[in-house]
């Protein structure tokens, strides 16, 4: 949930009906993912959709990874700047829930573009060479700041970075968190403020997106 849908659910109107319009199979989705699921509040949204759709579409990736699937709603974002022959790779361990997704997966344009995997994004990363243009993080908040290591050596100069949830509706600003999923998230703003290697700016988009790019 966005600050301004809970706080000041007119702005939030005035922020959607001022963005781009949402391609019919999202709003399939986004409609899907609100009847089917039990924390429909998962899916990434029209407002953060639109962003995603935006900087894929700048920098035409090659290479996408995305850790924390869900619905599949932020991953057909991604896909639609994807270079002529690049591909999406999207990792989830929900096995009840996959079943969604691969339906939108194999509806949407991009279906031979996107992989899917049903793999812990930790044993994934430790695994591959792969170097990815373009990686948007959304799920397991207390490994975050370990995800955010082992995604360093996977990217290069340009590469960008995004990370959701960063603001974890405004626990980031307790002193002593006692919740491990506000420590982690508290302990990766700070290592990634700290980090001579990347150039980074949080958006205060919904729950917070911390932007990297690579130097």
């Amino acid at each position: 949930m966005s600050f301004f849908e809970e706080k000041n659910p007119e702005m939030d109107r005035y922020l959607e009906t001022h963005a781009s319009s949402e391609p019919e199979i999202l709003k399939k989705l986004r409609r899907e993912t609100y009847q089917k699921t039990t924390q429909p509040h998962m899916i990434s949204g029209y407002q953060q959709g639109r962003l995603l759709t935006i900087i894929s579409q700048m920098i035409q990736p090659e290479n996408i990874l995305e850790i924390g699937t869900f619905t599949g709603y932020a991953t057909l974002c991604l896909t639609t700047g994807l270079a002529k022959n690049g591909r999406i790779t999207t990792l989830d361990v929900n096995e009840d829930l996959a079943y969604l997704p691969k339906k939108y997966f194999e509806e949407s344009e991009y279906a031979a573009q996107i992989d899917f995997k049903l793999q812990d994004a930790k044993e994934f990363l430790r695994e591959t060479d792969e170097i990815f243009d373009l990686v948007f993080i959304d799920a397991d908040k207390e490994n975050y700041a370990e995800y955010f290591r082992l995604i360093k050596p996977r990217t290069k100069s340009g590469s960008v970075v995004m990370f959701d949830n960063v603001l974890w509706y405004g626990k980031v600003l307790e002193e002593n968190p006692k919740q491990k999923s506000t420590q982690v998230i508290k302990e990766l703003n700070d290592l990634i403020a700290k980090d001579d290697d990347f150039e980074n700016l949080i958006l205060p988009l919904r729950d917070g997106v911390n932007f990297l790019r690579r130097k």
